[in-house]
């Protein structure tokens, strides 16, 4: 049977995150594994309400097949707030709407990249990326992240050394890591990419989750030409929805739009008509406050109690936004065998093994705060901790 499969299948890894979610639905765990909002902070209301009156007024059109783009209003307030709260210059035109910015990732790939084609991704990587592009086929090179972003050195000796058609990386509260990038990075990185022609894909998917510190312009606001940016409203409204968009050149959203035509035709009609609604009728900005309250308060208690609690051996990030940090363990401790113990005591987390390409860090692990209360975060530190300090005797 295998022989019916195309080999593209075989190469493409699992989400081991979906693979633990599987093992998390038992209540009795306390899980920092999942990439989730909190369900405390979805407008359902308001979106109850949304859904309500566009079916009432337009239920017949709303039912209906609909244009590829994406619902005009709903690119334009995109493009409006680009230009009122990044100071990027974007038309709707070159905004194509999608179902989550995974799909946006998947289109990419559709577009640009053939078999053996030289992709860029950042060392820990985002794991759907990579399953996302490894369906293509591509060689990976994997670029490590340091404190304040992308090993710029690392970077140049890729470029230099190959055509590189791609380079993927999340400059805001990085996925896994929670790392950001410096401003100066930024500007060396689109310099860099410019004078090679590599076009990167600039995953904004956390950008308005800032809880700390001081918002950092787009990579794309140095390289308007050169760089693909994504972004979602998966959190800031619900990731049930399934919207999100790509922002790039206009000649390549009609690529994109030619591959999605085949893909689906479109994204479904009906949320994005609920989600302008919504937004028309609601302050999205004071609802992205709620949340950035949220998460912060939710970071900086998983942050004291793992001050507390964890053995002093172990490093971890502390972000200024986004809904993860990454923790390191001793060398020579297995963040798998770590996990193989604390599910034992009802508590997950994902260890740092999928979020690789080639070499691994199997010390590493990602813990997820923005999904759980503090009582929760609490109780979930403290079994962790007694497994680390069983681990590390």
């Amino acid at each position: 049977m295998n022989h019916l499969f195309a080999k593209r299948v075989f190469n493409t890894p699992k989400s081991f995150i979906r693979e633990i979610l599987k093992v998390t639905q038992d209540k009795e765990v306390i899980s920092f594994a999942g990439g989730l909002p909190n369900p405390s902070v979805f407008p359902v209301d308001e979106i109850k309400a949304s859904a309500s009156k566009v079916l009432q007024e337009d239920g017949n059109e709303i039912l209906q097949y609909t244009v590829t783009e994406g619902y005009y209003p709903l690119r334009k307030f995109i493009s409006d707030r680009y230009r009122t709260q990044r100071g990027l210059d974007v038309s709707p035109e070159e905004i194509l709407v999608t179902s989550g910015s995974q799909q946006g990732l998947d289109l990419i790939g559709k577009v640009f990249l053939n078999e053996g084609d030289s992709v860029a991704i950042e060392r820990p990587g985002y794991l759907g990326a990579i399953q996302a592009f490894s369906l293509f086929e591509p060689r990976f090179s994997s670029i490590p992240l340091l404190e304040d972003g992308i090993d710029m050195e690392a970077l140049d000796h890729v470029l230099n050394k190959e055509k590189v058609k791609l380079f993927y990386g999340v400059p805001n509260f990085q996925n896994p890591s929670g790392v950001t990038y410096s401003e100066k990075k930024r500007i060396l990185l689109s310099f860099a990419l410019r004078n090679t022609g590599t076009l990167m894909i600039e995953d904004d998917a956390y950008g308005e989750l800032r809880f700390k510190g001081n918002n950092l312009p787009l990579v794309k606001s140095f390289n308007k030409e050169g760089v693909l940016l994504l972004g979602s409203f998966s959190k800031i409204v619900s990731p049930g929805l399934r919207l999100g968009w790509i922002c790039a050149e206009k000649h390549i959203i009609e690529k994109l739009v030619t591959v999605k035509q085949a893909s689906d035709l479109h994204s479904d009609y009906l949320s994005q008509r609920v989600v302008y609604q919504y937004i028309m009728e609601n302050d999205i900005d004071a609802h992205i406050a709620k949340i950035r309250r949220v998460y912060g308060k939710q970071r900086d208690f998983m942050v004291e109690q793992i001050q507390r609690l964890f053995p002093e051996e172990i490093k971890y990030t502390k972000p200024e936004g986004g809904m993860f940090l990454w923790a390191t363990l001793p060398q020579g401790i297995k963040a798998m065998e770590v996990f193989e113990e604390a599910i034992k005591e009802n508590v997950a987390f994902v260890p740092g093994n999928p979020f690789y390409t080639g070499e691994m860090a199997e010390e590493t692990m990602r813990l997820n705060f923005s999904n759980s209360d503090e009582g929760r975060i609490e109780e979930g530190i403290k079994r962790l901790s007694k497994v680390l300090k069983k681990v590390l005797q």
